[in-house]
């Protein structure tokens, strides 16, 4: 059965990253494999300013520059011979991109956004194809548009698994080493769309249903799923073993290690999932499969910072029942909230959300019609699951806590930074 593996933009950020991913493969096997790979480092920041950049002047931006000279600087680590066919397969993206860049007719920010940061995906998966061949290790590249078929959702396209899976299943050779871009996609007119930022895993995920593939691997630049993120909490400690249900307990409220999106299909086939450190891949990492809760059972935080804390109440100190509570839903989806936190009162609402597109003063225009409206932006939206009491104590140490909430499992507490 196949294997599917995932590297993501930390894995291939450089020369020797690329290397390292050979060393990988060939500690795990390099047949009955297809490889998900993300843009190369932060070449998805990089290509958004370019994006910004040219919506705000006709033509072709400067800061197209960085993004050509930090690939071309990658491929001169890794193919000391200038004669490399990766060279003209690379400039040849670079043209069509930059053909795109000066023939595009439209101001749509969402549409340009995808066919502009999705060629990061693009020079990352031709330059480790290319580097594997001349490594003597065959592979087979694959471009994600002609088997990743959405509708037309631009940022956030939604998969048509039909036609998904008729595509990978008739199309996609398992007894190779196949090499595909994570995150993109395209729609039935086969404009480029995209997953969602992070979309790589999902990608993996969608090919693995398809497949019906033995495992998803996850490489990354930490040990495995680990109960905090190290860049907040101190301490923090590797999970051994997470059921479905709850990584995806944790995905939803915002650990970064797993997308939201990458459960789901793999629990419907009992996938198993696997996170990995490409660093040291001889280290089991954790598994994400069927079975106990989680192991060892310890807290697991998690925060999510630049959040928008939003206070409701009816203009005329009515009750807020079903219908202004659907109001505002209608609302919040009309301006792609996404709504993290909800509580609620006879004559208020309280919710947390993340403003990922932008259109908070749009929102709060709409809801001051028909609301009394407070609200606070730069919050932060922490969560312990399986908490206790030293848990609870440790984290509003030094806060100003402005909304807390408990469940069984479950403690969540807006703060101000």
């Amino acid at each position: 059965m196949i294997k599917v593996f995932k590297f993501g933009g930390a894995s291939v950020k450089d020369a020797d990253g690329v290397k390292n991913l050979i060393k990988v493969l060939r500690a795990t096997g390099s047949e009955n494999k297809l490889i998900v790979i993300s843009a190369m480092g932060k070449t998805t920041n990089a290509l958004e300013v370019v994006v910004k950049d040219y919506l705000n002047i006709a033509g072709i931006p400067a800061s197209l520059d960085e993004v050509k000279n930090y690939h071309r600087n990658i491929i001169t680590g890794l193919f000391p011979n200038k004669e490399a066919s990766v060279y003209p397969k690379i400039e040849t993206l670079f043209t069509e991109l930059e053909n795109f860049l000066q023939h595009n007719k439209s101001n749509q920010y969402d549409f340009v956004y995808d066919q502009v940061v999705s060629f990061g995906e693009l020079f990352s998966t031709t330059i480790v194809s290319e580097y594997l061949n001349s490594r003597h290790i065959s592979s087979n590249w694959l471009d994600a548009r002609n088997f990743i078929k959405t509708d037309s959702t631009y940022r956030d396209a939604q998969v048509n698994w039909s036609k998904t899976q008729e595509r990978v299943q008739e199309n996609i050779d398992p007894k190779k080493l196949n090499i595909i871009q994570g995150f993109i996609a395209s729609d039935l007119n086969n404009f480029t769309t995209t997953l969602g930022r992070e979309g790589s895993d999902y990608s993996a995920a969608i090919m693995a249903y398809c497949l019906n593939a033995e495992s998803v691997t996850i490489w990354k630049d930490v040990p495995g799923v680990l109960n905090a993120d190290p860049r907040f909490f101190e301490n923090a400690q590797l999970l051994n073993k997470i059921s479905y249900e709850e990584a995806i307990e944790l995905a939803f409220y915002g650990a970064s290690v797993i997308h939201p999106k990458t459960l789901q299909p793999l629990q419907g086939k009992e996938i198993p999932l696997f996170v990995r450190s490409f660093l040291n891949p001889s280290e089991e990492g954790t598994a994400v499969s069927k079975g106990k809760t989680i192991f060892p059972e310890i807290p697991c935080f998690i925060v999510k910072k630049d959040q928008v804390l939003i206070s409701l109440s009816s203009l005329d100190f009515s009750f807020m029942v079903e219908e202004n509570i659907s109001e505002i839903f209608k609302l919040f989806h009309q301006y792609q909230m996404k709504v993290d936190l909800i509580q609620n009162s006879a004559i208020s609402f309280r919710v947390c959300v993340d403003n990922r597109f932008n259109q908070l003063e749009k929102l709060i225009q709409h809801l001051k019609a028909r609301f009394k409206v407070n609200y606070k932006t730069g919050v932060s939206l922490y969560t312990i699951r399986h908490f206790n009491e030293e848990a609870i104590n440790s984290l509003e140490k030094d806060k100003n806590v402005l909304l807390k909430q408990l469940t069984q499992n479950t403690v969540q507490l807006v703060a101000e930074n």
